[in-house]
C-alpha cells in the first residue's frame, strides 16, 4: 500500500479507495501502480507500507490516470505483515494529534489536523467549500508554508540552545524528513521537502540561497523520480505559487514598503504574489475568479504559524501527558477558529467569486486581462481612463442592485436553483422553511440559493439518486440549517450516506405521501428492485431516481429526477396532469413522449449547466416540449427559476 484508504461510501456499504503498488499478479512479477476499490471495512485500518494479498477484478483505469489497473477487490485483505516502523510511528503521531484536539469544537477539531499534517478525514464538505471559495484551501494540505514554519522553528530553537550554524541545518533536515513521513509524501509535501533540503544544503555550504534555482531543481528531481507529478494539478499549483513568491513578491514588497509599514507590506506582497501566480490555473480548473482571496489570506496569515506549531506540539506532548496536550491544543484551536471565521465570512460575501471562462481559453483571457491591467497601471492617461470606466461600472452595478426587484418573488411555490450541471430544487413549506429536492454538485451554490430564499430549516431533504451532481452539495443544505429527515431511493448505493451522517434517513416507496405544512409530496417511483452497485452504469442509476408529485393549493409539479426513457415509459400511465414539469435528466435525449404528454405542464424547467459537455438540453427534447405548448425555462440561460402561484394558474419568474 502506498496511500491511506480513502472512505467514499457509508457505514452500510463502505467503499474505500486505496493507492497501491502491484508486485505480483498470480505468479508474474510486476511493479506497477494500481487503485484498489474495496468494500470490506477491514481495509480501512491498514497503513501505507503494509503488504497484502487480495483477489480482485481488474478493469481499465478511467480519466487517463497513470495506473496499470483499477482493481475491484473481493473480500478482506490478507495482510502479509505489519507496516514499517516509520509508518507505524507516523500513524501513531496522527492518532495522538486527533486525541489532543478531541476537546475542541467540531470545526476546529476537523481543521487543525489538516493544517498540521494534512489529515482532513473529519472535515465537513461545506466548510471545505468555504475554504476553497475564500482562497484558503491551501491551508488544509501540507505544503511549503508548513515546511517553512517547521524549518524556521527548528533553526530558531537551535540558535537558542547554542547549536552551531553548521550543525543546525542537519537537525532541521531530520525534522523535515520526520514531518514528511507523518504528513505522508503527497506531491506538494515532496516538492516543499526537496526544495527545503536544497535550501538547507545552500545554508550548510555557506552560499547565499537562490530560491528560483532551488525550485527548478526540486521540480526536475521530483518529476524524474515520479513522472505522474507532471499530470498533477495540485503539484502544478504548488510550484506556480512558490514561483510567484520568489519572482513577484520581492519587487512588490519593496514598492509597498514605501507606502506602508514593513510587516504589512511583506504580508500583502506574499498573499498577492501567490494568488496572482495561481489565478490562471485556478480559472482553468474551476471557471471562477476569486475576488476576496488576497484579503482572506492576509487576515488569516497571523494565525497560521501559531496553529501549526501549537498543533504539532500538542501531538508530541500527547505521547507523555494527554491532558496537557489538550491544554496545548486549546490556543491552537483559537487560532484555527479565527481562520475558520475568515473563510466563512469571505465565502458569504457577494461576488466572492465571479464567473470566468474555464479551460485554456479562460487562462489565456485572464493573462490578456492581466497584461492590459499592467499597461493601464504604467501609463498615466490609460490609468485615468481605466479609473473612470471602473467607477462607472461600479455605479451601474450598485444602481441595478438597488433598483432591481427583490428575490425571491412574493408567493413563490418552487425554486429551481441554478447549481450548474445538476439539480437543486426548493419547495416552499412555510415561513423560512422549505423541502429541498437534490442538492446540486457544489455546496456553495446550493447554500447560496437557500440563503437568497431565507430558508433556515429543511424539514425534508430528498436525494433522488446517488450521482454527484445531485448529492455533493448536501453540505450547503446543512450549513447553519436544521435538517429533518432525508429521503433516498430505496435502491441507493449508499454514496450519499457520508454526507448525511447523523440525520434520520428513510427510503422512498411508491405510494408514500408526506405532508409538510400545506405541501403534499407523493412518491411515484422507483419500484422495488435490486440494490445498486458502483459497477452499475449511469442509466441504471438514473432509472432508480425518486419521482415525486408535489401539490399545494393552486400549485402542482412533477419532479422527475434523472429517469430516462425506459423508466418514464413504465410510469407514464401513473403520471397526473400538473402545472410544472421539472424535465428529467437535464433535458437529455432520453425522454418518453407519453410521459411528457401525461404531465401536460404549462411550464417546463430544465436544470442544466452552461456549456456542459453532454449537449444538454438536447434539441429533440426542446422540440418535444415546444410541441406540448408549454413555456420552457432553463437555468443555464435564466438563472434561478421561481414558480409563483397567480390568480389564474402559475407563472414563472427568472432571476436573470
Amino acid at each position: 500500500m502506498t496511500g491511506e484508504p480513502q472512505l467514499t461510501g457509508s457505514a452500510r456499504r463502505q467503499v474505500l479507495l486505496v493507492r497501491a503498488r502491484a508486485e505480483a499478479v498470480r505468479r508474474t512479477r510486476v511493479r506497477v501502480p494500481v487503485l484498489l476499490i474495496a468494500s470490506d471495512r477491514r481495509w480501512a485500518g491498514l497503513v501505507p507500507s503494509q503488504r497484502v494479498r487480495l483477489t480482485a477484478r481488474l478493469t481499465v483505469p478511467r480519466h487517463g490516470e497513470l495506473l496499470a489497473a483499477a482493481a475491484v477487490v473481493r473480500g478482506p485483505p490478507q495482510v502479509l505483515g505489519p507496516p514499517s516502523r516509520v509508518q507505524r510511528a507516523a500513524e501513531e503521531v496522527r492518532a495522538k494529534l486527533r486525541q489532543a484536539v478531541a476537546g475542541l469544537p467540531d470545526d476546529q477539531r476537523s481543521v487543525l489536523p489538516g493544517m498540521v499534517v494534512g489529515d482532513t478525514s473529519r472535515l465537513d464538505a461545506g466548510l471545505a467549500e468555504d475554504f476553497r471559495t475564500a482562497g484558503l484551501s491551501h491551508l488544509l494540505v501540507v505544503s511549503g508554508a508548513n515546511l517553512a514554519i517547521v524549518i524556521g522553528a527548528v533553526l530558531g530553537l537551535c540558535r537558542l540552545l547554542g547549536v552551531g550554524r553548521r550543525r543546525a541545518p542537519f537537525i532541521a533536515a531530520v525534522a523535515v524528513i520526520a514531518f514528511v513521513l507523518v504528513a505522508r509524501p503527497e506531491p506538494s509535501v515532496l516538492r516543499a521537502a526537496v526544495m527545503g533540503m536544497i535550501g538547507l544544503l545552500a545554508l550548510v555550504s555557506g552560499r547565499e540561497r537562490q530560491g528560483l534555482p532551488a525550485l527548478c531543481a526540486a521540480v526536475l528531481l521530483l518529476v524524474l523520480a515520479d513522472p505522474s507529478l507532471a499530470r498533477s494539478y495540485g503539484f502544478a499549483l504548488s510550484v506556480v505559487a512558490t514561483a510567484g513568491l520568489l519572482v513577484l513578491a520581492p519587487p512588490w514588497r519593496r514598492r509597498l514598503r514605501r507606502r506602508m509599514p514593513g510587516p504589512l507590506a511583506d504580508a500583502l506582497a506574499v498573499a498577492a504574489a501567490a494568488q496572482v501566480a495561481v489565478a490562471p490555473l485556478l480559472v482553468m480548473l474551476s471557471g471562477e475568479l476569486g475576488v476576496v482571496s488576497i484579503a482572506a489570506n492576509l487576515l488569516a496569515a497571523p494565525a497560521v504559524a501559531p496553529a501549526t506549531l501549537l498543533g504539532a506540539l500538542a501531538a508530541m506532548v500527547a505521547f507523555a501527558e494527554p491532558a496537557l496536550a489538550r491544554l496545548v491544543a486549546w490556543p491552537a484551536g483559537l487560532a484555527v477558529g479565527w481562520i475558520i471565521w475568515i473563510a466563512r465570512t469571505a465565502a458569504d460575501l457577494p461576488y466572492a467569486t465571479i464567473a470566468w471562462s474555464g479551460g485554456a481559453l479562460g487562462a489565456c483571457t485572464l493573462l490578456v486581462a492581466g497584461a492590459a491591467t499592467l499597461v493601464i497601471l504604467r501609463w498615466r492617461v490609460a490609468r485615468l481612463i481605466g479609473t473612470a470606466v471602473t467607477a462607472g461600472v461600479l455605479i451601474a452595478v450598485i444602481g441595478l442592485r438597488v433598483t432591481a426587484p427583490g428575490w425571491p418573488p412574493q408567493g413563490w411555490a418552487l425554486i429551481v436553483c441554478d447549481v450548474g450541471q445538476g439539480d437543486g430544487l426548493v419547495l416552499a413549506a412555510g415561513r423560512e422553511r422549505a423541502v429541498v429536492v437534490d442538492a446540486g454538485p457544489e455546496p456553495r451554490l446550493m447554500d447560496g440559493c437557500l440563503r437568497r430564499l431565507g430558508v433556515r430549516a429543511v424539514p425534508m431533504l430528498v436525494l433522488t439518486h446517488p450521482h454527484a451532481d445531485h448529492v455533493n452539495g448536501v453540505g450547503g443544505v446543512r450549513r447553519d440549517r436544521k435538517v429533518g429527515m432525508v429521503l433516498t431511493t430505496s435502491r441507493s448505493t449508499g454514496r450519499e450516506s457520508r454526507l448525511i451522517g447523523g440525520l434520520q434517513v428513510g427510503a422512498a416507496v411508491p405510494g408514500q405521501q408526506w405532508m409538510v405544512g400545506d405541501l403534499r409530496l407523493s412518491v411515484l417511483a422507483p419500484a422495488e428492485g435490486p440494490r445498486l452497485s458502483a459497477a452499475d452504469d449511469g442509466t441504471t442509476i438514473n432509472n432508480a431516481s425518486i419521482v415525486l408529485v408535489a401539490r399545494r393549493p393552486g400549485f402542482s409539479a412533477l419532479l422527475a429526477g434523472d429517469v430516462e426513457t425506459e423508466a418514464q415509459r413504465a410510469l407514464a400511465a401513473n403520471v397526473p396532469p400538473v402545472d410544472v414539469l421539472k424535465v428529467a435528466h437535464h433535458g437529455s435525449r432520453s425522454q418518453d413522449p407519453a410521459f411528457v404528454a401525461a404531465a401536460h405542464a404549462a411550464i417546463s424547467v430544465i436544470s442544466v449547466g452552461r456549456g456542459n459537455d453532454y449537449g444538454h438540453p438536447a434539441s429533440a427534447t426542446l422540440a418535444l416540449l415546444r410541441r406540448g405548448g408549454g413555456r420552457i425555462y432553463r437555468t443555464d440561460q435564466n438563472g434561478d427559476v421561481a414558480v409563483v402561484r397567480a390568480a389564474r394558474g402559475v407563472l414563472a419568474v427568472t432571476r436573470r
